[in-house]
């Protein structure tokens, strides 16, 4: 654990030192604040409920990106400049490598995340919606995003170029999304295995209704698992090469 948090460490100081972390956070808080008004907010007479609905079905989308956008300077970011030679000859496990990077990126995420919260926020001014809701909305984003990041760290695993490793980890996580209308038109029982990969429309959900629902957070936590699990071994078989 004492290599992992030197990792986090160290990540962490990079985001904050260079001006393309900073440069993702701006666009991704940008994104939230202009769906919001255009979205969110209408003309038309809305409950708050659902122009909180509304908030996090789009910033749920928001934090997708910033999760894939995110996962380009993790492994690959490594290859590409040289220094994963520097961790392949340190006594450090490829496991260690693989959390200490992806806890580093999703402690930033996650902060970006809730530095949204303004636009909640405002929605008490004409109008009141559960705290309850409002947790339940934030704890799925981070979920989402964490999954988001997951996968890819495992993209970012595959290849030694960081704009290929943003490009395959959005290809796996729009597969992942596109099960879902896949789902609604194959025949059982294709449907239900095709609409549970899908995890913004179907697992999201209902966060952004303020439901917390246990078997999503099982999704969510087996999705994380099984992509740094995927990301250990792909690193594991390029040490020894």
């Amino acid at each position: 654990m004492r290599n992992v948090g030197l990792i986090v460490r160290r990540e962490l100081g990079s985001y904050v030192r260079r001006p393309s972390g900073w440069f993702i956070a701006a666009g991704v808080l940008l994104l939230d604040g202009l769906l919001f008004n255009a979205f969110a907010i209408s003309d038309q007479a809305q409950l708050s409920s659902q122009v909180l609905q509304l908030f996090f079905y789009w910033a749920g989308i928001v934090t997708m990106l910033g999760g894939i956008v995110f996962s380009m300077r993790l492994l690959a970011e490594e290859s590409w400049t040289g220094t994963d030679v520097l961790l392949f000859t340190s006594p450090i496990r490829e496991s260690e490598v693989v959390i200490g990077k992806y806890l580093s990126a999703l402690s930033f995420l996650t902060l970006v995340t809730l530095l949204t919260l303004y636009l909640p926020a405002l929605i008490f001014i004409n109008g009141r919606v559960s705290l309850g809701h409002v947790a339940a909305g934030y704890l799925g984003m981070i979920l989402l995003g964490a999954s988001t990041l997951a996968v890819g760290t495992f993209a970012s695993s595959l290849t030694k170029n960081p704009f290929l490793a943003v490009i395959l980890a959005g290809v796996f996580v729009g597969l992942m999304e596109l099960c879902w209308p896949l789902g609604q038109i194959a025949d059982a029982p294709l449907t239900a295995i095709l609409s549970y990969v899908a995890p913004h429309t179907k697992h999201f959900s209902p966060f952004q209704r303020g439901l917390l629902q246990l078997s999503d957070v099982v999704y969510f936590v087996s999705v994380i698992y099984i992509a740094l699990l995927a990301s250990t071994k792909v690193l594991e078989s390029r040490r020894w090469r």
